[in-house]
């Protein structure tokens, strides 16, 4: 990615709430040129042009972020693709641990070489999730998050078994869902909604949402 790219990631990130240093920007730009050469022989994800893979798919992820909350150190992002959002988190984050989940061999090859090439501590794992970690090879996390993996309920009902106590689940969300159907959506999976914050992609290039849920208290 040339400077003009790397310059409006800063900017657009910054103005997401996301402050970047010059290795950070310089570490995203290396995980989209990583993406961009395999995708030509893999097709892991149908954006291709570098602006939009730097809005629709770095600062979607970035963006999301702001529902993770301070202390939180294990993630595990399910589904994770391309990397998104784990790998722009852990970078974004140092702090933060992500394990990267997929059921596609070819993805989980390319997240394993990205962390590699990229110098990132975190796992990538092929395995179909079933909600049975111990039989996965799955530690329990602090966080679980996905990026449309499933319907929220579904999701969060997966999710469940692969949170420590006291562990949270962080759900990226498209345009059509509002706050009323995420808590909706918690209820009916023993949850509670924590969080729910809506945000505009840059260039006009969309609106997302993001949304951090609890698990309710049983008698």
């Amino acid at each position: 990615m040339d400077n003009g790219w790397k310059d409006a990631l800063r900017e657009q990130a910054a103005a997401l709430g996301v402050a970047l240093e010059v290795e950070q920007i310089a570490a995203l730009a290396a995980h989209v040129d990583l993406l961009l050469k395999w995708n030509a022989k893999l097709n892991l994800t149908r954006i291709t042009g570098p602006d939009e893979v730097r809005v629709k798919h770095v600062l979607d992820s970035l963006g999301a972020l702001r529902a993770v909350p301070p202390g939180v150190v294990s993630v595990l992002d399910v589904g994770a693709g391309a990397g998104f959002p784990g790998i722009p988190w852990r970078i974004a984050r140092p702090a933060l641990q992500p394990t990267l989940v997929d059921a596609v061999a070819k993805k989980v090859g390319f997240l394993k070489s990205a962390l590699a090439q990229l110098r990132l501590s975190g796992n990538a794992v092929h395995v179909r999730l079933a909600g049975r970690p111990e039989l996965e090879g799955l530690a329990p996390v602090d966080l679980v998050v996905s990026r449309a993996f499933s319907a929220v309920p579904e999701f969060l009902a997966l999710a469940r078994a692969y949170l420590r106590p006291g562990g949270q689940v962080v759900a990226m969300l498209g345009p059509r869902d509002g706050e009323p159907a995420a808590r909706e959506a918690a209820a009916r999976a023993g949850f509670e909604l924590a969080q729910f914050e809506a945000f505009a992609l840059p260039e006009a290039m969309g609106e997302r949402a993001v949304a951090r849920f609890v698990p309710r208290e049983t008698p």
